[in-house]
């Protein structure tokens, strides 16, 4: 399955952002779709995650009330909400695909377990 997000850009402090990743190939509708994030000289850091029938949503701790996660099994998108951004939130973002429906907390937040990969999209957050 291939990739692509979008969405991604400059905003100041407060600021509100949406991410989407749109999917081709593959089965979408049977894929846990994640985000992560990496930071300049930081490791790459799980963001959210939505099972197969949007019945669950995992979350960072640090974006947990401020972002949020949907997915469009019809269109093969999966989008992240960005609000409430802050500096600390300045990295590329990625857009990540999984096979297995639904994944129990500590699987959807690892990045191993993602088959599949988006270039990413930077999000840069000014204050």
């Amino acid at each position: 399955v291939q990739l692509v997000e979008s969405g991604g850009g400059t905003v100041k402090t407060g600021g509100s952002l949406r991410l989407s990743c749109a999917a081709s190939g593959g089965t979408f509708s049977t894929y846990v779709m994640g985000w992560f994030r990496q930071a300049p000289g930081k490791e790459r850091e799980f963001v959210a995650a939505i099972n197969w029938r949007s019945t669950i949503s995992y979350y960072g701790d640090s974006v947990r009330g401020r972002f949020t996660i949907d997915r469009d099994n019809a269109k093969k998108t999966v989008s992240l909400q960005t609000d409430s951004l802050e500096p600390e939130d300045t990295a590329v973002y990625y857009c990540a695909a999984a096979g297995g429906y639904t994944f129990p907390t500590a699987r959807a937040m690892d990045a191993g377990a993602y088959e599949h990969w988006g270039q990413g999209t930077q999000v840069t957050v000014s204050s």
